[in-house]
């Protein structure tokens, strides 16, 4: 985890302060289940949408996600000739 690695999830959990959707737009897209939960809890509540945003963008990683939709085996080699 280098430095920018590092800068940008702090950037990212800081827009999850202000506007907690933005947070988790800018580390998962605009069309992802953890995107809509957080617009749905934000508008039922500040907080909770908060919490959740901080919450996805810190313990969720959106590479493994995006593995597991497309059924791919991290142990799969790919030959390149």
């Amino acid at each position: 985890m280098g430095l920018c690695s590092c800068c940008c999830r702090c950037l990212e959990i800081l827009c999850a302060i202000l506007l907690p959707p933005l947070g988790v737009c800018l580390r998962h897209g605009c069309c992802t289940m953890e995107f809509w939960i957080s617009v749905l809890l934000t508008l039922l509540g500040y907080l909770p949408g908060v919490l959740y945003a901080v919450y996805v963008i810190v313990s969720v990683d959106p590479d493994r996600d995006r593995d597991r939709r497309r059924r791919v085996d991290p142990d799969d080699y790919i030959y390149v000739a």
